[in-house]
């Protein structure tokens, strides 16, 4: 008997919040829709900087950026993505704006630091990275300073900063990787070789020092594969390697039966190996 009175409260309950939606002001609606298109943005601006094409990252950041140019995160887009589209010089007059202007921060500086070390402004990213405070003890950081002790050859100081770099990272692989190249380039094959080991304990997958790995064993004569994780394709690859680095070092003979084994190794025709194999038979 109660069912009716019931319904009847539920159906008056929902008229009075239907007359109160109707009271809300269209400003209030604006303000909700507004909040959805940001949330919407942020999305889209991640998207953008991680994984879409750099250079329709550059044209979505630089169109938003000129629409709205008060906002310094869509200027940061702009030159991060300019920066992966292979353009730093670009990004470097971005930054610099950036990093002049009253939002401009010390992750600002440290990103112009590293556009002007990708256009080879050695002397201008280290004066940038002077003006960061010895607080501001980031990843990125260090593993900058590191670059630039490197190209001082202050190998005291690269290996410091290589050291902290590693431990403000749980990904370290490419600054480990990194480091063991400084070390073969200034002859330290040794420790070039444990921190290639190192990196690829982080990322097997980083072919890249699997290669330097291979490069700091053969200038040490070792010219057996290391053992890691490796594709047949990997193998061959590296067995290629291997024979040229022999063959440098005038190991010839050696040289050239790894190369016969980077061609009987590979899934598919390893053309380079073969070249170079064919060159040496004739």
């Amino acid at each position: 008997m109660r069912h009716p009175m019931f319904l009847a409260l539920c159906l008056t309950g929902t008229v009075a919040l239907s007359a109160c939606g109707r009271g809300q002001s269209d400003a209030d609606v604006q303000r909700a829709i507004a909040d959805v298109n940001v949330i919407d943005e942020s999305n889209l601006n991640d998207i953008m900087l991680t994984v879409g094409d750099p250079n329709e990252a550059v044209t979505y950041f630089k169109g938003a950026s000129d629409q709205q140019p008060d906002r310094i995160d869509l200027k940061r887009g702009l030159a991060k993505s300019l920066i992966r589209a292979g353009r730093p010089t670009e990004a470097i007059a971005i930054w610099t704006a950036i990093v002049d202007s009253p939002e401009g921060t010390n992750d600002d500086r440290v990103d112009l630091a590293e556009a002007l070390i990708r256009s080879n402004e050695w002397a201008r990213a280290e004066a940038e990275l002077n003006k960061v405070p010895p607080t501001h003890e980031t990843f990125q950081r260090y593993r900058l300073e590191a670059m630039v002790a490197d190209s001082k050859k202050d190998w005291k100081k690269a290996d410091s900063f290589y050291e902290i770099a590693a431990g403000l990272t749980t990904k370290p692989a490419n600054v480990l990787n990194n480091w063991g190249f400084s070390k073969l380039t200034r002859g330290d094959a040794a420790g070039a070789e444990k921190l290639f080991v190192e990196a690829i304990t982080y990322e097997p997958s980083l072919f890249t020092a699997k290669n330097n790995l291979v490069l700091a064993r053969s200038s040490q004569r070792k010219y057996d594969l290391p053992v890691v994780p490796m594709t047949q394709i990997e193998r061959a690859e590296l067995l290629y390697t291997l024979a040229l680095a022999a063959i440098k070092q005038g190991d010839v003979a050696v040289g050239k039966d790894l190369l016969q084994q980077a061609v009987d190794t590979h899934p598919q025709h390893f053309e380079a190996a073969a070249r170079s194999l064919a060159a040496m038979d004739a």
